[in-house]
């Protein structure tokens, strides 16, 4: 037993380091506390704080406006009674704030988010002697990269072909064209319905979304997916309502739903059906072209545009599987929200990458979310990963690079690329598009010294 307990205290040693260097003030204890998670406490000399409240003072005593007193005269007693409170808060969180930075640096912290200190807003400086607080961060885990030469990978063979022409005609015609209301008949795949939708469990209205747009096909109601959709409003007529039981995912945003048998009630209120643009001289002309053959060209170059996108992908995609199963690591125990949020940015970053128009992304980001809690574990795996691959290949994104990838997702919306990055910038998307692009760079690094097959695209893919 007291072997054990020996070798106990021998490994809480090791997981545990202090800072006694001499020319820090403060007394810096981390240990480990879980997956890529560290626990840190400080304690701060009781000189240290002493210090600081008399600048503070000093300070204070030559810009405080004290009635009765000029500014820099006032008596020191006074000033002392009269900001006791504030200086000594004042001193507390810029004595929290400096000492952590000193920890994070001294230390070499990877810090992943935001500390999550034990309570120090609560507990105010001491009259005297020392002050200790302690907080916990995640970090980033430590990683063993694998050798990323060689890799086999297969590259799907793929041809633009004139059917793909036709194909890519007929979605413009669509993405131009105009819904004009039905009145005459009930309901047909591919038409577009407002409509009144409810999610009922045990009889219970659970979720409910008023003048809803559906279509008619495969998608999501309420968070749950539905394939086949379209049969299950066949011939609905406007006023009326239908129900039927489908079953809710377990990753369900809503608990009351997770795994659930859900009915969903949908109340029709319109129907409309999609008619494409007519291919006239007036519609190319609006688009910048002289004949249809002028038009068909740019649509083939744009083709051969995204079938290098989507081959590229396939290939990055391979390397990331050889990632995803070669690395081993202890991911931090907390998944925050705001991994979640990322993943669902870079899924809408890479459909407007392929072209989806921004309205579209925007109508989609409820399914984006759909499994994002269940993806974001792999996802903040890989991007561990690929971090550490960029770091150590020197990968970088230079501000031109940010720049041309901005000008085409601009382009894609017809808008100012300096006001698409002002909008990035300010919603968070902008430092989510470099992340992007570094680890796609990272992974064509990858891809430049692997073993490269050409394949039929419906062959096995793998690293």
């Amino acid at each position: 037993m007291a072997e054990n307990e020996a070798a106990v205290e021998e490994n809480q040693q090791e997981n545990k380091t202090e800072e006694t260097a001499a020319e820090t003030p403060y007394q810096i204890t981390i240990e480990d506390a879980g997956p890529a998670t560290k626990k840190i406490s400080i304690e701060i000399p009781a000189e240290v704080i002493s210090s600081k409240v008399a600048e503070q003072y000093q300070t204070l005593r030559k810009e405080a406006a004290i009635p009765g007193f000029r500014p820099g005269h006032a008596p020191a007693k006074l000033i002392e009674k009269r900001f006791h409170n504030d200086v000594r808060d004042q001193v507390r969180r810029s004595i929290i704030s400096e000492s952590y930075e000193e920890a994070v640096k001294k230390h070499s912290l990877a810090v992943i988010g935001e500390p999550q200190f034990d309570g120090p807003t609560d507990v105010p400086l001491p009259e005297t002697g020392n002050f200790t607080y302690t907080f916990q961060v995640e970090v980033q885990p430590d990683i063993t990269l694998p050798n990323l030469t060689g890799l086999n990978i297969k590259k799907p063979k793929a041809d633009v072909t004139e059917d793909h022409i036709d194909q890519a005609m007929k979605n413009l015609r669509e993405q131009q064209g105009a819904l004009v209301p039905v009145e005459d008949r009930g309901v047909e795949a591919g038409d577009y319905l407002l409509a009144d939708v409810h999610l009922k469990v045990d009889g219970e209205v659970v979720s409910h979304q008023h003048d809803a747009q559906l279509v008619a096909r495969a998608g999501r109601v309420g968070g749950i997916q539905i394939d086949d959709l379209a049969e299950k409003v066949a011939g609905m007529k406007t006023g009326e309502k239908r129900e039927f039981t489908v079953k809710a995912p377990d990753t369900h945003a809503d608990e009351k739903l997770r795994g659930k048998d859900a009915v969903v009630e949908i109340a029709l209120k319109e129907i409309k059906k999609l008619e494409p643009v007519e291919i006239t001289p007036e519609f190319l002309q609006s688009l910048g072209f002289e004949t249809e053959a002028e038009l068909r060209d740019a649509l083939r170059e744009q083709m051969h545009e995204r079938v290098r996108y989507d081959v590229q992908q396939s290939m990055r995609s391979q390397v990331n599987d050889y990632l995803l199963q070669t690395v081993h690591m202890d991911l931090p125990s907390k998944m925050s929200e705001r991994q979640a949020a990322r993943l669902v940015q870079r899924r809408a970053m890479d459909q407007l990458m392929r072209g989806v128009p921004e309205d579209q992304v925007r109508a989609s980001i409820g399914d984006l979310q759909g499994d994002a809690k269940d993806a974001a574990a792999k996802e903040l795996k890989l991007f561990f990963i690929l971090q550490k691959v960029a770091a150590e290949q020197n990968v970088d994104v230079s501000e031109g690079e940010l720049n041309n990838r901005i000008a085409i997702i601009a382009a894609q919306s017809a808008r100012r690329p300096e006001k698409v990055k002002q909008e990035m910038s300010g919603n968070g998307s902008l430092m989510q598009l470099y992340i992007q692009m570094r680890e796609q760079k990272a992974l064509d690094k990858i891809l430049e010294s692997a073993q490269i097959t050409e394949v039929m695209p419906d062959a096995p893919a793998q690293a």
